[in-house]
């Protein structure tokens, strides 16, 4: 059966929660990836003129999650990059936990093109949750905006 959405974004009274769907792992987190590049900008507005390699690791899939998209925020507030696909080569287990191989395109935040939505102070574990069925992984997090 055909996914219908990507993510969403549920009720927080103060931060941002947000809820990424994938048929896998690696699927769900590249939806976790790009909505925070919608609560940051249009997504639809950033081109594909750069590639970045990245590669996380950690001990476990919820810190793996938090340290992804840690990683996302970082090269944004440090180099000034948004990105607008992602696609994540694989998740393996290693002798600490876990190692995610990722590609993601995009370009230099230009504040003519992009608009300025909300910004991105952090991930946070605060009810984290990673929910996997065959066939179907939800991932949700929250933000702090």
């Amino acid at each position: 059966m055909p996914r219908k959405k990507r993510f969403e974004f549920l009720e927080h009274t103060a931060d941002v929660y947000i809820v990424a769907y994938g048929g896998t792992l690696e699927e769900a987190f590249e939806n976790a990836a790009l909505a925070i590049i919608e609560i940051m900008t249009d997504a639809n507005k950033v081109n594909h003129k750069m590639q970045e390699d990245v590669e996380v690791e950690a001990s476990d899939e919820y810190a793996l999650l938090y340290n992804w998209i840690e990683e996302i925020l970082v090269l944004f507030d440090t180099e000034g990059y948004l990105f607008s696909r992602f696609k994540i080569s694989n998740i393996d287990e290693t002798e600490g936990g876990f190692r995610l191989r990722a590609k993601l395109w995009g370009e230099t935040f230009n504040p003519e093109r992009h608009p300025q939505k909300v910004g991105v102070k952090a991930v946070t574990y605060h009810q984290m949750e990673i929910v996997k069925k065959p066939g179907d992984v939800t991932a949700k997090f929250i933000v702090d905006i």
